[in-house]
């Protein structure tokens, strides 16, 4: 080797180093940073002119990076369901302290009866008896009205959700846009895809995606179902959030320029990320369980209700319990929806408002004399105490569709509601705490093949410095050898 590729060789390696020193460093400085990647420099030779970094790469892992968005939105969807069904069952079936679900409340109104029943002319008794009617009446109303709280806050967390997608895509198509310029260039754009990868980790929380990396670097990103979410350029996401929402009210679907990913007109529709868990938390699991109330508000009209006695073969009644509807009865084994939220006491027994509780042990609370069961005006008079006690027992068709138990008593019925609010939770539950412990796992292998390993660094900049040493000691040895030959070429002339 001559002297000269001596001084080229080392003079290389001098650069080289420097390079590897430089991406260490910034390996060092990005530890702590969410996002990073250990960026490493590629060395390669040249024959005659030794080593030169031939590009400088990130440390990252395709299947593993697709593992943790897959499971990021999964676990974001099962989030979404279990906080919105804590929510409701918290407030309407396991309160502790208060008690005041519909099962509870039904088992309290039961006993209130049957003490009245035991001393029918006790006004006292009466009285709490038409309470705890009342007490059940409010129950299934503040019910109703935390199920459509639930459920505008499903909407209003889409509409966030859904702005910060298209922001996100916004800035997703910044960093694209850098990647393939310095891509083509031939920069280095291991920051920018850092960066890029960051964006659509954010957005797998969001919206279940996948990733298709192009020539150039280039990334289009798709949804879970297969919807284009940025193909060149991003696409709008749009929602119209409904402020106000009552059982009757149907939310509006997303769009992805124009093409619905949820409700259920989407044929495409979401099946991860927030949005998915949100929309699902909306639009079934709150319906659902609204229905159950509606049915049991339904069946305890038609428990309470009164029959004709004069023989006139007149239609029943609303009794105790009434809504807007009356003096029609809701159809049977049919939901009535809203109707949890309409139901209350006859204003006829309610002595709140200057009614007669005694009219729950006499009947005709309806005001049409035909329905008083007891007419000779007995004041001990409990017959018809004992039946509205056995009707709140007696089984009674129930809507299938709410999915609730079929046939049964209300009571049976209302704690199959509770039942089934209980085990949706605990799906939520389990399912959340499966996808987290999978995420983390997912997250763990990744950061083994991308992550910073302060130990490694350390390391390979020890290898680095004595690398740089030889380097230099060779020049120094040419520069001697070269001032040598120099002046014995001065020295012969």
């Amino acid at each position: 080797m001559s002297l000269t590729a001596a001084l080229d060789s080392a003079r290389n390696s001098l650069m080289a180093s420097g390079v590897q020193s430089s991406a260490i460093s910034r390996n060092i400085a990005g530890a702590g940073q969410a996002g990073y990647s250990r960026k490493i420099a590629v060395l390669d030779t040249l024959p005659g002119a030794g080593v030169y970094v031939a590009a400088i790469q990130r440390a990252a892992s395709t299947g593993l990076f697709t593992n943790v968005l897959t499971a990021t939105s999964a676990s974001a969807k099962q989030s979404a369901i279990y906080d919105g069904l804590q929510q409701i069952a918290a407030t309407t079936v396991d309160d502790p302290e208060q008690d005041q679900s519909p099962t509870a409340m039904l088992n309290k109104l039961k006993q209130a009866l049957h003490q009245y029943a035991t001393a029918p002319d006790n006004a006292t008794l009466a009285q709490a008896a038409v309470s705890a009617a009342k007490d059940m009446a409010s129950t299934l109303n503040q019910a109703t009205q935390t199920v459509q709280s639930v459920r505008e806050g499903a909407d209003a967390d889409i509409a966030t959700s859904v702005a910060n997608i298209n922001q996100l895509l916004a800035q997703f198509d910044t960093v694209n846009t850098a990647v393939v310029k310095g891509t083509i260039a031939g920069d280095d754009v291991t920051d920018y895809l850092d960066q890029r990868d960051s964006i659509i980790s954010k957005l797998s929380q969001e919206i279940g995606i996948s990733v298709s990396i192009r020539p150039n670097g280039d990334a289009a990103l798709y949804t879970d179902s297969g919807v284009a979410l940025y193909d060149k350029k991003a696409r709008t996401v749009s929602f119209t959030p409904t402020n106000t929402y009552t059982p009757g009210t149907t939310g509006n679907a997303v769009y992805i320029d124009g093409v619905p990913v949820t409700g259920a007109s989407s044929v495409m529709p979401l099946k991860s990320g927030k949005i998915a868990g949100l929309a699902e938390l909306r639009d079934k699991a709150t319906v659902t369980y609204q229905s159950q109330l509606d049915e049991v508000a339904r069946g305890l009209i038609s428990a309470f209700a009164e029959s004709d006695q004069s023989g006139a073969a007149l239609p029943d009644v609303p009794g105790l319990f009434t809504y807007p509807g009356a003096p029609g009865m809701p159809a049977s084994a049919a939901v009535s929806v809203g109707l949890a939220g309409t139901i209350r006491v006859a204003a006829s027994v309610d002595p709140a408002v200057g009614g007669n509780p005694n009219l729950l042990r006499d009947g005709a609370i309806s005001g049409n004399a035909a329905y008083n069961y007891n007419t000779a005006g007995n004041a001990g008079y409990s017959t018809r105490l004992q039946q509205l006690i056995d009707k709140m027992d007696m089984p009674q068709p129930f809507d299938p569709a709410a999915g609730g138990k079929p046939s049964g008593g209300v009571i049976d019925f209302a704690s199959s509601s509770a039942s089934w609010i209980e085990t949706q939770r605990k799906s939520a539950d389990d399912g959340m705490q499966y996808q987290n412990t999978l995420l983390d796992r997912s997250n763990a292998a990744l950061s083994n093949v991308n992550g910073v390993n302060m130990d490694d660094e350390m390391s390979l900049m020890l290898q680095v410095e004595r690398t740089y040493s030889a380097s230099s000691k060779l020049i120094s040895t040419v520069d001697d050898m070269l001032n040598s030959l120099l002046a014995a070429v001065g020295a012969s002339t």
